[in-house]
């Protein structure tokens, strides 16, 4: 009514944004020796500045691929990819990759040197400016004392630091993350897993993560893209901001977690030929 319209001042009221990245009916294919291989049929979903969106599922999902042609690298054959509003053609600076082999770095270039890489390719900085970027980046991430060694003297995790460090520092669009903590340790994993959330308090960076730990996905994602089996298609989006490892083994954690995998085990079941039972999510 009226007075309910009135009764909220104009300035707290926030209509919705256009999203940062639109990826619309996406089907994705590549060719092996033998096969063409479909990796998602139809996958649609909308990440926002800030977001720290999970794509979540088994392996074979296309997971990777959908992160591929985000990143440029693959084109759709059919649906839409769009960042900022503009058609996604190929790589840029304004989408930065960290994969989960550690041997991403130059072994022959200093920490400060790796980080500086990219923003010397891509002349997005002057030479100062990156300088200082860089120095900036790498003190974030933890590794000021480390800034003149070379990776073969760092430990992995050490290593997947600078990897996001180099990333952050040429301030994208969007942090693309490909299992990066997949072969870590388990303690490792947890620090890193925490670092990245204390690094996206500090910056409110976006990041479309993929993952298929649905423990990782919930601690990580303020939203989960769940998707089905070979061909990927979305299964369901579900809202995770409210969990940290804080929350880990609470019942809301728990029920979520369980939802996630009945939600997983139900489609391994269908795409391996076993019927569904009646029950559905």
């Amino acid at each position: 009514m009226n007075d309910t319209a009135t009764a909220t001042p104009a300035s707290t009221t926030q209509p919705p944004s256009e999203p940062l990245l639109r990826v619309e009916d996406v089907t994705l294919q590549y060719k092996t020796a033998e096969h063409l291989v479909t990796a998602t049929y139809r996958v649609s979903f909308d990440v926002h500045s800030a977001d720290r969106f999970v794509l979540l599922g088994p392996s074979g999902c296309g997971k990777s691929t959908l992160l591929k042609g985000v990143g440029g690298f693959m084109k759709p054959v059919e649906g839409s990819m769009r960042l900022r509003g503009r058609p996604i053609d190929g790589p840029g600076p304004d989408r930065m990759m960290v994969f989960q082999e550690f041997d991403q770095l130059m072994p022959w270039k200093t920490v400060r040197e790796n980080v500086l890489f990219p923003m010397k390719v891509s002349r997005k900085f002057a030479a100062a400016e990156a300088n200082d970027r860089a120095l900036a980046a790498i003190e974030k991430v933890g590794l000021a004392k480390f800034r003149d060694v070379f990776p073969h003297m760092l430990s992995g995790g050490m290593k997947q630091r600078v990897a996001i460090a180099r990333a952050m520092a040429m301030e994208p669009d969007i942090l693309l993350m490909d299992e990066p903590y997949a072969a870590l340790d388990a303690l490792t994993r947890r620090q890193m897993q925490e670092e990245l959330l204390q690094l996206w308090e500090d910056t409110r960076f976006t990041v479309l993560f993929v993952t298929h730990s649905i423990e990782e996905a919930i601690i990580l994602g303020s939203r989960i893209l769940v998707l089905s089996p070979h061909p990927g298609r979305v299964k369901a989006e579900l809202n995770a901001h409210q969990f940290t490892h804080r929350e880990q083994g609470g019942e809301a954690f728990m029920a979520l977690q369980r939802r996630i995998h009945d939600m997983l085990f139900a489609e391994c079941l269908e795409a391996h030929g076993t019927p569904r039972g009646a029950g559905h999510d």
